[in-house]
């Protein structure tokens, strides 16, 4: 009787040297054009709000967070984005609402107008972060120069440069690039070792990262107060949160292909931005002016008191976040959702924290980012850097890990917060 014996499946064998070190001139190129672009377009938003929200309230007699104010500056921004869509070529790119982190590539005629009404929305106050238009913008350029600069280059590698840098320029380090491809990878099959497949990527997040670091110095520690040893009541305090945080977060998922289908029957952006300013302008009357715009640098004034505000306070501020968010993402205003979505889980936690004291406010922001960025965003690798990084407490990682189970469960094969064309929601 012959012998029997099981050959174990070959593994992916390591590229050599010689195969890689064509990529690195093309990856650091697109890694630091790439940044330059984020930083051009934060930096010309940031000084227009500086005019907007500042000098020109103030010449006018009016107080610059005053509800009046807030109101004419919200739909002002609709209006002004409604005509950029409107009437300057190439209408700002496709309806935002059916865009995610992989962004198609676009003509180049495209990107002027998404930039302007990426810089205007940015500059005017609207719940939504730079960072979907600005990967559509530099997969674009990328595909369309690379493919003329060095047309021997494989097609398929500029998008992923591209995207790569984008979120190390994002987040200002490549470990939030590293850990979004190869969460894109992991349903791919690969030629070779994972690690082959990722030097590239790496080596355009890491120079993305690199050069927003040295031109704009970011920073997303909050600087809450670091957490000790973990107890029992931490790990349960971490599994309600990050629990709630995920269905607060499926709320606005749900509510999403409804809240934009109302604004569609509206049919022209000169209606659907300006009624979606107006909206805005009643949320920030509510909420107050630390829900508007993003919400990166209104996180450190709520992180540097974390007792300054009660948990009705903070509860408002979480629901209001999360409904402009909806709101702005709906009515087409061109941005993302990443970052307001860690505002509303900031100001959940800080909502648990004042509830009930005993829970760590470094853990309370924490869990409450994790649960509702992956609702939000159902990538899990960011969702757990993203709620590492805020807090900077080592303790608090296994935390997190557990934390992300029940979450994942909750959020894992529904609706995703982004539509196909004919407005039913990504699964």
């Amino acid at each position: 009787m012959a012998q029997e014996t099981t050959q174990a499946p070959p593994s992916a064998r390591t590229a050599p040297a010689r195969a890689l070190l064509p990529f690195i001139l093309p990856a650091v190129v697109v890694g630091v054009a790439a940044s330059l672009l984020f930083v051009g377009v934060s930096t010309a938003a940031e000084q227009l709000q500086r005019v907007l929200w500042g000098p020109l309230p103030d010449a006018l007699g009016v107080g610059r967070w005053s509800v009046l104010w807030m109101f004419v500056m919200l739909t002002a921004t609709g209006i002004a984005v409604g005509l950029v869509v409107w009437k300057v070529p190439g209408h700002a790119g496709p309806d935002p609402a059916t865009l995610g982190l992989n962004a198609p590539v676009l003509p180049p005629a495209v990107l002027p107008s998404l930039l302007l009404a990426t810089g205007l929305m940015l500059a005017g106050g609207p719940s939504l972060g730079p960072e979907n238009p600005i990967i559509a913008a530099n997969v674009s350029l990328a595909a369309w120069l690379g493919g003329r600069l060095m047309p021997r280059t494989p097609g398929t590698l500029w998008p992923v440069l591209a995207e790569s840098a984008t979120i190390g320029a994002l987040f200002g380090t490549p470990v939030a690039a590293a850990l979004v491809i190869s969460e894109a990878l992991a349903g791919q099959p690969l030629r070779g070792r994972l690690w082959d497949n990722l030097f590239a990527p790496l080596t355009a997040g890491a120079c993305g990262a690199m050069t927003t670091t040295l031109v704009s110095h970011p920073t997303f520690d909050l600087g809450l107060p670091p957490m000790g040893h973990p107890r029992g009541t931490d790990l349960l305090a971490a599994l309600v949160i990050a629990s709630v945080a995920a269905v607060l977060g499926m709320c606005a998922v749900y509510a999403f292909p409804y809240v934009h289908a109302a604004f569609r029957r509206l049919r022209h952006p000169m209606l659907m931005l300006p009624a979606g300013g107006v909206l805005l302008g009643g949320l920030a009357a509510l909420g107050g002016h630390l829900t508007l715009f993003k919400g990166l640098s209104e996180l450190g004034q709520l992180a540097r008191d974390p007792e300054g505000w009660s948990a009705g306070e903070f509860a408002t501020m979480t629901v209001v976040k999360l409904a402009a968010l909806l709101v702005a993402a709906s009515c087409g205003f061109r941005g993302g959702r990443i970052f307001p979505a860690v505002f509303v889980g900031t100001a959940l936690g800080l909502t648990a924290h004042a509830l009930v004291p005993a829970v760590h406010p470094s853990l309370g922001v924490a869990t409450g980012v994790l649960g509702v960025l992956l609702a939000i965003t159902r990538q899990g690798w960011v969702s757990l850097f993203t709620a590492a990084v805020l807090v900077a407490s080592p303790a608090i990682l296994a935390l997190l890990c557990i934390a992300s189970l029940p979450a994942w469960l909750l959020v894992t094969g529904r609706p995703q917060m982004q539509l196909h064309e004919d407005g039913t929601p990504v699964r």
